[in-house]
């Protein structure tokens, strides 16, 4: 039972010059479970699309893989209250996890819930070894340039997106969700599933820059996180520990550096 990625339903809008009824296009949102050799460690709301790219690299910004071929079976099992990304992962790894069994629960926008110690949220991130470098012109525009990878924000415009911007300044895969940080996660198992190095693209997100964001970020092996609006204070001393670079505010044909501006070519006013 294969899910739409919007429904339309009606209602009434409201106006100063009156009110006349409706039709909108609305984003759905479904639970997905990962499950792992049989046992579910998280239950997600998410956009019913791009599951596989979603699981994938869910499977690794939470560590529960490390890379893609410890996978040696992903199936996506659709029922009629949700649906499950069933994994079974090769034998050593299997061993790890069971050792390990880490349970989270994520309601929609949230990355952390379900976590049940302070270490595991705030969790050691490896530290980002890149040479990528971008001009300041390709961070201005990189908000902009995402825009036309959205059709499911231009339906519903109740959805976030994620897009790997090249060193040439061209977006070459991008993804949707009902959250953001779902949409990051299905960005990085696109490119993993796709043979793209992460290492070698900015990722631009159209949302704030938390905690979570930035981790799924390193931990995907990419050196620059471009967003459209705010980080968190914590999110910027993590990308600094990190080597991350970090743009925020990315709209309007400027940015905020906050973090590693080494890798952003800014001209006469470089700081490195």
């Amino acid at each position: 039972m294969r899910r739409p990625a919007h429904s339309t339903a009606p209602g009434l809008s409201v106006q100063r010059d009156g009110a006349r009824r409706v039709t909108r296009a609305l984003p759905e949102e479904v639970p997905v479970a990962m499950v792992f050799d049989g046992t579910t460690q998280a239950v997600m709301m998410a956009s019913p699309t791009d599951l596989e790219d979603f699981a994938t690299g869910f499977a690794l910004t939470e560590g529960f893989i490390e890379t893609a071929d410890q996978i040696a079976e992903l199936e996506i099992a659709h029922h009629a209250k949700g649906i499950e990304a069933r994994f079974w992962l090769n034998r050593a790894q299997g061993q790890v996890l069971a050792a390990r069994r880490r349970s989270m629960a994520g309601p929609v926008g949230c990355g952390l819930c379900g976590i049940d110690s302070i270490d595991q949220a705030i969790r050691p991130l490896p530290r980002l070894r890149s040479n990528l470098r971008l001009h300041r012109d390709q961070v201005a525009q990189a908000s902009d340039t995402l825009r036309h990878w959205q059709p499911l924000h231009d339906r519903t415009r109740a959805v976030h997106a994620a897009g790997a911007l090249g060193p040439d300044g061209r977006i070459t895969c991008a993804r949707e969700d009902v959250g953001r940080h779902n949409a990051l996660d299905k960005l990085i198992g696109a490119l993993v599933r796709g043979g793209q190095d992460p290492a070698q693209s900015a990722f631009v997100i159209t949302s704030r820059v938390s905690v979570e964001m930035v981790q799924k970020t390193v931990m995907a092996g990419c050196p620059v996180l471009i967003a459209v609006s705010a980080p968190t204070a914590l999110a910027v001393s993590l990308a600094e520990e990190a080597g991350l670079t970090l743009a925020a505010f990315a709209r309007g044909g400027g940015f905020d550096l906050y973090a590693h501006p080494q890798r952003i070519e800014t001209g006469a006013t470089d700081v490195a």
